[in-house]
């Protein structure tokens, strides 16, 4: 615990530091000479989040192998992923209503207006829209190679083989499958002795993180689209009470300890825009909280890909926000419609680079909204990616803790120790 409030400590320096410098920079530099610093600060930044890509595939193929295999009654496996579809189904539906609601009542798009003044860039997410069908959807989540699977580090495609292979593992019986599960098991305890090695590189990467975006961006942006990041940290807001509500009703007091085990995770997404940069930080806080090794390994990499709650919120909220920039009204049957499209398409799109924006542009494309309207979101989706990965982290550490306790298998490490 002295390490973790060393490590948590030594994060919040680096983002005021990083904040500090920024400024600076920006202040004292012209566009193109704040431009090159954050072009090389941002890569403390990337160093990081690249140490952390490298142990996402092994570290979730592992421990999802090892927690089927171990799971010899099959009708377990079958009720434990049936609860966590019904919570990950139920949350993206309410996260997707509360931004729609939240977004028509406030209405942050008809009382700014702004030129398109950003169009390269977002011809470039538009150029992400072309090929992502349902043929896409499908070759994104059956994988044809599970080493390009973990090579590219497609999560949904490597929990597929990881479920197939643990069952048939698990299917071989104790004299075969023994020796095999007792290797992953002791690989994937080797890779998580890795993530606290790794996560005392998240400060520095925190600091070139906020470094680079505050040299370039300022604090002019918070400005120009105050009202739109305030109308959407109010929504996420909303949401979080709502999760955390829900949170309470099962875990009882227990949620507050879940929030202090979990806050440097919540930190480091909300610093890095990334919540797969904390997924093995979250793994090994899960389990600390109490949580079934087991239940971990199979339902925290299925929310990864199906559990993203702040994203889902941001799509109604970013798709109607440039309706109403264009003076475009939407009856509510055509939003309940984009409700449930934005439902199926945002589905294993994890992978995907700028995934929220993707299916931002295809939804719009399909309900005759300019999808050039994603050049106002973008010089600030920055800021609004800190709130949403934060979110989903929040969101699948619930979702985990939820089902662990409707498994009766959420202990009290204070009481009864946590055999890792």
């Amino acid at each position: 615990m002295k390490g973790q409030n060393k490590l948590f400590i030594a994060i919040i320096v680096a983002l005021i530091l990083g904040v500090g410098v920024g400024m600076y920079v920006h202040s004292g530099s012209t566009k193109e000479e704040a431009e090159t610093f954050a072009g090389h600060i941002k890569l403390l930044g990337t160093i990081f989040i690249r140490l952390v890509q490298m142990i996402i595939a092994p570290l979730v193929f592992t421990t999802l192998v090892v927690g089927i295999a171990k799971m010899n009654d099959m009708k377990m496996v079958g009720r434990v992923g049936g609860k966590a579809m019904l919570w990950f189904l139920t949350a993206s539906l309410f996260s997707l209503v509360i931004g729609l609601i939240l977004v028509n009542w406030l209405e942050p798009g008809k009382v700014i207006e702004l030129n398109l003044n950003d169009t390269s860039a977002a011809s470039e997410v538009m150029e992400g829209t072309k090929s992502f069908s349902v043929e896409d959807f499908v070759k994104h989540v059956v994988p044809k190679s599970v080493f390009e699977a973990f090579a590219t580090n497609e999560v949904l495609q490597i929990v597929v083989f990881s479920v197939m292979f643990g069952l048939a593992l698990g299917s071989l019986g104790e004299t075969y499958a023994a020796p095999v599960i007792k290797l992953f098991d002791v690989v994937a305890h080797a890779i998580l002795k890795m993530v606290g090695y790794i996560m005392w590189v998240a400060p520095v990467g925190v600091f070139g993180a906020i470094a680079a975006i505050v040299a370039t961006k300022g604090f002019d942006i918070f400005s120009v689209y105050a009202i739109y990041l305030r109308d959407f940290f109010i929504a996420l807001g909303i949401l979080w009470l709502l999760l955390c509500l829900v949170g309470y009703m099962i875990l009882g007091n227990r949620l507050f300890e879940l929030m202090r085990r979990i806050k440097e995770p919540l930190l480091i997404a909300f610093s890095t825009t990334s919540s797969e940069a904390v997924f093995p930080k979250l793994v090994e806080e899960l389990e600390k909280f109490g949580c079934n090794n087991r239940i971990v390994s199979f339902i925290l990499p299925l929310g990864y890909s199906f559990n993203l709650d702040g994203s889902m919120m941001y799509m109604t909220f970013a798709s109607i926000f440039i309706a109403q920039i264009y003076g475009i009204d939407m009856s509510i049957g055509e939003q309940i419609i984009m409700l449930l499209v934005l439902m199926l398409t945002s589905k294993g799109i994890a992978g995907v680079p700028r995934a929220s924006l993707v299916i931002i542009v295809a939804t719009c494309s399909m309900f005759g909204i300019p999808p050039e309207g994603i050049a106002l979101i973008l010089p600030i989706d920055h800021f609004c990616d800190m709130g949403r990965s934060m979110t989903n982290v929040l969101g699948n550490a619930l979702a985990t803790s939820a089902v662990s306790k409707w498994e009766g298998q959420l202990e009290n490490p204070t009481e009864q120790g946590l055999s890792l």
